[in-house]
């Protein structure tokens, strides 16, 4: 029988803040980064509020590394139309909440923002994309590098090491077929599974750490609810989405409606039309005839039939 193993978003706000797990989490992340990622301490996820309009600077985990690196973890199960602008705004208020007053910018903390997302963020065809901070010249072309006093002073070798660096991935767009050591996680993050011949870093702890059945009971009922929440947030996004067709399919055929009635009313206003001008064409016969016109000199002048004219003047 398969293990029956937690959901990693779950695990992440609940387990795997606990030092003894660490294991799992710097293995996921070394996967990610092709580096070996030591976490030192998790810090506080929810930032403070500088002003009471000001947003909390809610995540699902912030970690600092052996390099005093900051490493914002974030899981989002659901669409966000604005996700892109919420992981911009993550990474600018850890860079901030971690500079004193007493520290020069030289001091501020590397930022890296994961991003694992249930849904598909913006349009491309991979499913893991990273993204980092590159000045390139508009007229040369060229890439603005760190001179040699400013890696000596800061200890780093590129621009782009100072900027908030960002990684996605979109879960779903994974194809379920493992061939690396990072596609062993992101089919554990899919599935929840972990296959016997997975060599990934973490992997191993995770399939102990995560394991259901070692979980408290009173944990157990917690993560249960849990899945309950995700069942209902699914459940009233598909209502959303039939709603919405529904409200598609009858704005269709409210449109198709509109335009008959606005057909309807053009022929109504086009025959309307006609008839006054065929009412004001008959005064101008009759007028003309009254004053003595014969039938071929008023044909000339309204371009009525000779017959159509002669016609009224029998009813006269």
């Amino acid at each position: 029988m398969k293990k029956k193993l937690i959901r990693f978003d779950w695990a992440v706000k609940k387990l795997l803040r606990n030092k003894a797990n660490f294991a799992v989490l710097e293995g996921f992340l070394s996967e990610l980064f092709f580096d070996d990622i030591r976490i030192e301490k998790i810090l506080e996820s929810e930032g403070n509020q500088e002003t009471e309009d000001d947003k909390f600077n809610r995540v699902d985990i912030l970690t600092q590394n052996s390099k005093n690196e900051l490493i914002i973890v974030e899981i989002q199960n659901t669409y966000e139309i604005d996700f892109f602008h919420r992981m911009a705004y993550g990474a600018s208020k850890a860079l901030t909440e971690n500079l004193s007053l007493r520290q020069s910018y030289a001091e501020i903390k590397k930022i890296i923002s994961v991003n694992i997302v249930y849904f598909d963020l913006g349009q491309g065809q991979d499913y893991v994309y990273k993204g980092a901070t590159v000045f390139k010249g508009i007229h040369q072309n060229d890439t603005l590098v760190l001179s040699i006093k400013q890696k000596i002073a800061f200890s780093k070798e590129n621009v782009s090491d100072i900027f908030p660096e960002f990684y996605i991935i979109k879960v779903n767009k994974f194809n379920d077929v493992a061939k690396d050591s990072l596609d062993e996680w992101i089919y554990f993050l899919k599935n929840s599974e972990v296959k016997d011949n997975f060599k990934a870093k973490g992997l191993k702890e995770a399939g102990e750490v995560l394991d259901y059945m070692r979980l408290p009971e009173e944990d157990q009922f917690s993560y249960n609810r849990y899945l309950d929440y995700l069942h209902y947030k699914a459940s009233e996004i598909e209502s959303l989405k039939a709603i919405k067709e529904q409200i598609t399919e009858g704005k269709a055929d409210g449109e198709a409606r509109l335009k008959e009635i606005e057909d309807n009313l053009t022929s109504i206003t086009a025959s309307k039309i006609a008839l006054s001008e065929a009412i004001t064409l008959r005064k101008i016969i009759i007028k003309s005839i009254l004053k003595g016109l014969d039938n071929k000199t008023i044909a000339e002048i309204t371009d009525a039939s000779p017959e159509d004219i002669e016609a009224i003047r029998q009813n006269l």
